[in-house]
C-alpha cells in the first residue's frame, strides 16, 4: 500500500479515536518514525507531538516538515492536512 496513504489511514483513525493518547496515537507516531525524512510524515510527527501536549518537539518537527506551528484545534489540523495529502477526495 502507498505509505501515504497508510499515514492518511493512520491519522483517519486517530481521528476517530478523538486525538486521544492510546494505541491510535502511538500507530501514527511509529508510522511517522520508520517514514522520518519525509515531510509529510514528519507534518504528522508534529501533530502527533502537539497532541502528546510536547510543544518544543511539536516545534522541531513543524520545522523539519517545513510547515507553521498550528494553534487551531487537532481536528482543523488533520482536515488542513488530509486535503494538502491527499484532496478534498
Amino acid at each position: 500500500m502507498n505509505s501515504l496513504l497508510t499515514l492518511v489511514e493512520a491519522f483517519d483513525r486517530l481521528a476517530a479515536a478523538g486525538f486521544a493518547m492510546g494505541p491510535e496515537w502511538e500507530a501514527g507516531h511509529d508510522l511517522c518514525q520508520a517514514h522520518e525524512g519525509k515531510a509529510e510524515f514528519d507534518w504528522g510527527h508534529a501533530l502527533c507531538h502537539r497532541i502528546e501536549g510536547d510543544e518544543w518537539n511539536a516545534g522541531y518537527w513543524y520545522r523539519r516538515a517545513g510547515k507553521p506551528v498550528v494553534a487551531g484545534s487537532f481536528a482543523e489540523e488533520w482536515a488542513a492536512m488530509r486535503v494538502a495529502l491527499i484532496g478534498s477526495s
